[in-house]
């Protein structure tokens, strides 16, 4: 392709060339049309779908699957890349289901074709931005019963909180029960099976620590961290439990 022969320079190639153009410029005009008008604001009237949509948010189009807005709540200034999946509860009209299943405070990113999927609770504080492809549940499949399908097996939904100013690279997961705290860099690719403390960087299948903020030295590697990182975890732990404990 790259060294292909140039077409020739005849009338009929010449009106294919065009038509190609025009055809691609109208294309082209009416998917960015579609992708203007088909966003979600706060104004909108499928806004009224939602639990709440912040002043100045929007949820791009085209959108992935939204389960049961009525229990999905945005902040401010928040962006919904297009593609995102957001979802409360098992299925459309799942009932019984808590006001606020899955909530996201003010100046969020997330990246396109991310999801989170909420059951029991997922909570991102503000200015938390995630990278592409992105996944955050708060229940996952049991296996442990050899008779019976995989895909019909359920753990116990398990809140996930993540703390203000965060990042999460690329295709990061999130498994159930996790806390990550503020200020904290999840690397692309990583999962996170287990709490992170307040600034920190971690990375790697599981996501494991390898910097810490230290306030005396500033950034500094795990091997050097004067205190080590069982007490920030610990300390991690229990202010998301007090939390969950206020929404309850």
């Amino acid at each position: 392709m790259i060294h292909r022969p140039p077409l020739p320079a005849t009338t009929r190639y010449r009106l294919l060339h065009l038509a190609k153009n025009v055809a691609g410029t109208v294309v082209r005009g009416l998917w960015d049309g579609a992708a203007a008008v088909g966003s979600i604001g706060p104004h909108s009237w499928r806004a009224k779908r939602w639990g709440s949509i912040g002043f100045g948010s929007v949820i791009c189009f085209p959108y992935g699957g939204h389960v049961n807005e009525r229990h999905i709540h945005l902040g401010s200034d928040t962006l919904i890349a297009p593609g995102v999946t957001l979802s409360a509860g098992w299925g459309p009209g799942h009932p019984n289901l808590p006001d606020t299943v899955v909530k996201l405070g003010d100046r969020c990113l997330i990246g396109r074709g991310s999801s989170i999927i909420g059951h029991a609770y997922i909570e991102l504080g503000d200015d938390v931005w995630t990278g592409y492809d992105v996944r955050i549940t708060d229940m996952n499949h049991g296996y442990e019963d050899i008779a019976f399908p995989i895909s019909g097996q359920w753990q116990q939904a398990s809140p996930v909180v993540i703390g203000d100013r965060s990042w999460l690279g690329h295709h990061v997961v999130v498994l159930p029960g996790v806390t990550i705290g503020r200020h904290v860099t999840v690397g692309a690719g990583s999962v996170v099976t287990e709490d992170l403390p307040d600034y920190s960087v971690a990375v790697g299948v599981p996501a494991k620590v390898v910097r810490r903020y230290h306030p005396d030295v500033g950034w500094v590697g795990a091997a050097d961290h004067p205190e080590g990182w069982g007490v920030e975890a610990e300390r991690t732990a229990a202010v998301a439990a007090a939390r969950l404990e206020q929404l309850r």
